[in-house]
């Protein structure tokens, strides 16, 4: 398989820079106070790019962190995936305006399969879906309720809907840096014909080997949040895999 690109998260609440541990709000350390400052370090280091989540807007359903998002797509030139909150295609539009390479939108659009073929129409490789899950299973309300739906099945319901990329959240190992379940991505990556980002728990060189084991050919990338703030691994040591 190619390369797999290797995104640093950004993290953005109150407009600070910081990580949550499985998703909860309650359990968060902030690393920085300028996310633009912490962007282009991870981009002097070697990211990828930048995946960057607007936590205030994931928890009120609605975008409010557009503004820094400029601030970093004026600092930075690599390709800059943003997430939180966004639901409507005005924002959507507003975020690729203002930089972003690529809008991930929830599963919450899922419920209409119709506006969810409009958006895939529109906006094409500017457009993913996250999809969260535990146990294979898919999470919803920011994490803190369970599903009987199995997250491959919701992917091919997202692909049927001509999305060509899926965010995938493994929410048991997120900001636990106790490495990615590769075995478990690649059997969600075989259950799709989608392009997938794989996030969670990823915290060494040993993590990617693993998942560029696997073989999947539709797995193009992995996002790295709290490996790199508490400083476990680095990018330098990530890309040299």
């Amino acid at each position: 398989m190619s390369d797999l690109e290797i995104y640093a998260a950004i993290d953005i609440k109150a407009g600070q820079c910081v990580r949550l541990t499985q998703g909860k709000a309650n359990d968060m350390t902030v690393y920085s106070d300028d996310p633009v400052a912490m962007a282009l370090e991870w981009v002097d280091q070697g990211a990828s790019g930048l995946h960057v989540v607007d936590l205030d807007g994931a928890f009120s359903g609605k975008p409010l962190q557009i503004a820094i998002l400029e601030r970093i797509a004026s600092a930075v030139d690599v390709p800059i995936s943003i997430g939180g909150g966004f639901q409507t295609r005005t924002d959507i539009d507003r975020a690729i305006q203002t930089g972003a390479d690529r809008v991930v939108i929830g599963t919450g659009a899922i419920g209409d399969p119709y506006y969810m073929n409009d958006l895939a129409d529109v906006y094409g490789s500017q457009l993913a879906v996250a999809i969260d899950a535990r146990d294979g299973f898919v999470q919803v309300n920011d994490w803190v309720e369970n599903t009987n739906l199995k997250a491959s099945d919701l992917a091919s319901v997202v692909a049927s809907c001509g999305v060509e990329t899926i965010i995938y959240t493994d929410a048991s190992r997120d900001g636990m840096m106790r490495g990615a379940d590769h075995e478990t991505v690649g059997e969600f990556c075989n259950d799709v014909p989608c392009k997938v980002v794989a996030v969670g728990g990823i915290s060494s060189p040993d993590d990617i080997s693993n998942l560029k084991g696997l073989g999947c050919g539709n797995l193009v990338g992995v996002v790295v949040g709290k490996a790199l703030y508490e400083k476990q691994v680095t990018l330098k040591a990530l890309q040299a895999v």
